[in-house]
């Protein structure tokens, strides 16, 4: 911390001549080695401190600057080492800036009474009328973000949590704004009760109003032209730029928010962009994408999804080409008792035409296609396991993660087969099995709710489950050998029953409900506890998995226990099954090339990718 002495006699005439004046130079405070020959036409009011002027300061590529304070007026504000603030338009009251820091052509920058910085702003999520039912804070994450609506209905969880968070949001709770080291506001309007930390740059916002920005040096935030933003907390690594318009949000780490998006009481976590759309109420969890102007995602939860427009849904069917393609999750079901889709690790996939479609029942049914011809709706249950789009995803999203070590509050585990996504791949096969079995096999169609299956995609629904389930299980367990050297008994039952996905985090039901007793009860009774809870939980994960796995296997093979020749079957089933599946998605990717949408060097290369899946199998 900066430590600062009065003025000198001779420091004060200087300042004088070069046109500053001071309501009270006897408030002014300076660093040891301050300089006042860098500081002209600068008006002082209040409490004042002002640190050295030692160094320049790199104001654009290879155009150095000195530090200094030129044409400013500044009102109760602190100025650490090596600052270059000049051409204030109006003044900067009511603020502490750090070292290092160019603050440019800016017309206001002030802290006023009841200043919260965006935390403990109670925001309606899911349902844009609806009660609020999520806390803003710094130190938010997906996965308590998704606790907080999941369960607002709990009163003694919301009351114990929010108690939790009041205490974190006082404890934090600067008593001004403040500016971090290295920062750049340049060509700004309004900068009004924000905290901007380390490293960040904001260039060109038209308002920046009771916000927190949670910039540092290994991942730092943009601000870009004509940005307005409001009540709102943006996380590491994030950008908002070209006349994005945001109020009472949370912008998680590494997300990109563009050209002109609109947002109000929504969520942004973990790689998320939007652009050109709007956003009400909305929850985007890890990796949500919206590009298109005619967007609107409202009341809904998203994650691993890339929004179409109105009309272009179906571009969610590239595989091989250049768009994004969704891996669907289960349907959310809103405040009106709509269902909608809720994309994510798992679930049904509908191109209708124009149309999503979504029925709750078809949750259990994951991995499938829904189909409108007229007005019958076709189902086509697990189609979705053996195409290229997925084999993309599976390899994509990880690359994908951009945010820096250490600047990765919401977990995200990657896992395409999980006991999660599994459990449902096995109802679905159970729905199957007894839709057959009802009905016969030697119907052309089968009904499901009012979906129709033809017999074709029903016996290859079966099928692709079952190959998942022999991926899946065979994965893990050579997983478990590389891990422990032989495959020996779970150490825990934990996980052995029905598992959920907090937006990201894969975990037993058991370990939720768990948190849940534990935040209640005072247990768990600060937010660092919380989130070491849910990182303590994802670091489990293999554990909790092989438990529930091994009870899979048990019960798919009908065995009591593995011994050599059932660890021989299940990987020699295991590697039957990834080169049926390798070889569906080739028969996928030659389809779409016989169709003329891509070229033959793009199948090439893929099909190339695909021959080296062999080096996998052991």
């Amino acid at each position: 911390m900066n430590e600062y002495r009065p003025l000198t006699e001779q420091e004060i005439s200087i300042l004088e001549n070069n046109s500053c004046w001071a309501e009270d130079w006897t408030a002014v405070s300076v660093g040891e080695d301050f300089r006042p020959n860098y500081m002209h036409r600068v008006m002082l009011y209040g409490e004042v401190n002002i640190g050295a002027f030692e160094r320049n300061v790199e104001v654009s590529p290879g155009f150095l600057k000195h530090s200094g304070i030129n044409n400013a007026t500044l009102r109760n504000v602190t100025v650490g080492d090596n600052c270059l603030i000049e051409n204030i338009g109006n003044f900067i009251n009511n603020y502490t800036i750090g070292d290092d820091c160019y603050i440019s052509n800016v017309c206001t920058m002030e802290t006023t009474e009841g200043a919260t910085y965006g935390n403990g702003n109670l925001v309606s999520v899911l349902n844009e009328v609806g009660e609020g039912n999520v806390v803003l804070f710094n130190s938010l994450n997906s996965q308590l973000a998704a606790l907080m609506i999941k369960h607002a209905d709990d009163t003694g969880f919301r009351d114990a949590l929010r108690r939790i968070i009041s205490e974190e949001v006082r404890l934090q709770q600067p008593s001004r704004g403040t500016v971090g080291n290295g920062v750049k506001i340049v060509n700004s309007k309004e900068i009004t009760n924000t905290v901007i930390n380390d490293e960040c740059e904001i260039s060109g916002a038209a308002r920046l109003s009771d916000c927190t920005i949670l910039s540092s040096q290994n991942a730092s935030v943009f601000i870009g032209t004509g940005v307005i933003c409001e009540n709102s907390i943006i996380s590491d690594g994030s950008s908002l730029i070209n006349s994005v318009k945001m109020q009472d949000c949370f912008v998680g780490e590494a997300c990109q928010i563009a050209n002109g998006f609109t947002a109000s009481q929504s969520l942004f976590f973990a790689n998320s962009y939007m652009s050109n759309g709007e956003a009400c109420a909305a929850f985007c969890g890890p990796f949500t994408a919206s590009h298109h102007k005619s967007s609107l995602l409202i009341g809904g939860e998203f994650s691993f999804y890339n929004a179409g427009s109105a009309t272009n849904f179906s571009n969610h069917a590239y595989k091989m080409g250049p768009m994004h393609y969704g891996i669907l999750e289960r349907g959310t079901k809103t405040a009106s008792g709509a269902y909608v889709l809720m994309p994510a690790h798992i679930g049904t996939f509908s191109v209708c035409f124009g149309k999503l479609m979504y029925h709750p029942d078809t949750r259990r049914l994951p991995f499938s296609y829904l189909v409108a011809y007229g007005d019958t709706m076709y189902l086509s249950p697990g189609r979705n396991i053996t195409t290229v789009g997925l084999y993309r995803d599976i390899r994509k999203w990880p690359k994908r993660d951009v945010r820096p070590q250490g600047s990765q509050k919401s977990i995200v585990n990657f896992d395409w087969l999980s006991p999660f996504s599994v459990g449902e791949i096995i109802q679905g096969k159970r729905i199957l099995e007894k839709l057959r079995e009802a009905s016969g096999d030697e119907v052309s169609t089968y009904n499901y709710h009012e979906y129709v299956i033809r017999a074709s995609s029903l016996k290859k629904g079966i099928k692709y489950y079952d190959i998942a389930l022999r991926i899946y299980m065979g994965a893990v367990l050579k997983r478990v050998i590389k891990r422990l050297g032989a495959v020996e008994l779970p150490t825990t039952t934990v996980g052995e029953g029905e598992w959920n996905d907090l937006s990201g985090l894969l975990l037993p039901a058991s370990e939720e409900r768990r948190m849940l007793d534990d935040i209640k009860s005072g247990c768990l009774d600060s937010i660092g506890e919380i989130t070491r809870r849910f990182t303590e939980i994802n670091d489990r994960y293999r554990e909790y998995q092989w438990a529930w796995t091994y009870k899979l296997i048990l019960d798919y093979y009908n065995l009591d226990s593995l011994d050599s020749d059932d660890l021989q079957r299940i990987h020699d089933d295991y590697v039957a099954a990834r080169r049926t599946w390798i070889a569906e998605i080739r028969k996928d990717a030659e389809k779409e090339f016989h169709m003329g949408d891509v070229e033959r060097s793009v199948l090439d290369n893929f099909i190339e990718q695909l021959d080296h899946e062999v080096d996998f199998e052991n």
